[in-house]
């Protein structure tokens, strides 16, 4: 095989790996996106108020208690799995992007990997849980006054209006921000899909800002949220679209 042939084969070869990862990060789109419409769902069944969770430690097992699931999704596990799921989506978007803009689409990645540790790390769905199956098996005053200080520094850490859930929500749809810029200048998913982007995370940045910051505003903060997630959702449904034609 001369040199010419064997640099072919390789190229051939490297390009049939990074259409793997269109194909990967497509996927995953999909399954996150199904997480997502199920997190509306809930909401929407649930209430969606943000002001009607659980306040302390001890509501917080009663919950567990009465319906775990419930439990889990109001502490944002479902959000936490969703997380997970979209790295590979990312790692697919500085794929499409590394001939074009490279540097600022890997930025773009690499806040999203940031703000997805500090979101996985802060999570506090998984804790809490074995904490209340602590407090109701025992019957110590003590230990059950204990495990409600444990888990009320657990959701001091990472429940709604707490400095890590904020990081860790807030940072990863800048990291969205930036991507879509990113979208829009490369021109290779459409400005339409790179504009629904952009104003979406702009519209979730504001929401996580209120919520966090803001006491009472929970019903306008919830005014930036229903559009930026409709434009967020679509963004992806979008962009998964053209992961599957790059990878063909």
């Amino acid at each position: 095989m001369t040199q010419t042939q064997h640099d072919g084969f390789g190229i051939e070869n490297t390009e049939k790996q990074w259409k793997s990862i269109y194909a990967l990060g497509a996927i995953a789109a999909i399954i996150a996106l199904t997480g997502i419409l199920l997190d509306v769902i809930i909401g929407n069944i649930t209430g969606g108020n943000l002001s009607e969770l659980p306040q302390t430690a001890i509501e917080r097992f009663i919950q567990f208690q009465d319906n775990k699931l419930l439990g889990f999704y109001n502490l944002d596990l479902l959000n936490m799995i969703d997380q997970i799921i979209m790295i590979p989506v990312y790692f697919a978007l500085y794929a499409a992007h590394r001939n074009l803009i490279k540097s600022y689409s890997l930025f773009a990645l690499i806040i999203f990997l940031f703000g997805s540790v500090i979101l996985v790390a802060n999570n506090t769905a998984l804790p809490m849980y074995e904490l209340s199956h602590k407090y109701f098996a025992t019957s110590s005053a003590v230990q059950k006054a204990f495990y409600a200080a444990a888990g009320e520094a657990m959701l001091a850490r990472g429940a709604h209006g707490s400095g890590g859930i904020f990081i860790g929500f807030f940072i990863p749809n800048l990291a969205g921000f930036i991507m879509s810029i990113v979208m829009l200048k490369g021109r290779e998913f459409g400005k339409i899909n790179s504009w629904l982007g952009i104003i979406g995370s702009i519209l979730m940045m504001v929401y996580v800002i209120l919520i966090n910051f803001v006491p009472g505003i929970e019903t306008m903060a919830t005014a930036f949220a229903m559009p930026g997630g409709l434009m967020l959702i679509t963004w992806i449904i979008m962009f998964t679209v053209r992961l599957f034609k790059l990878s063909r």
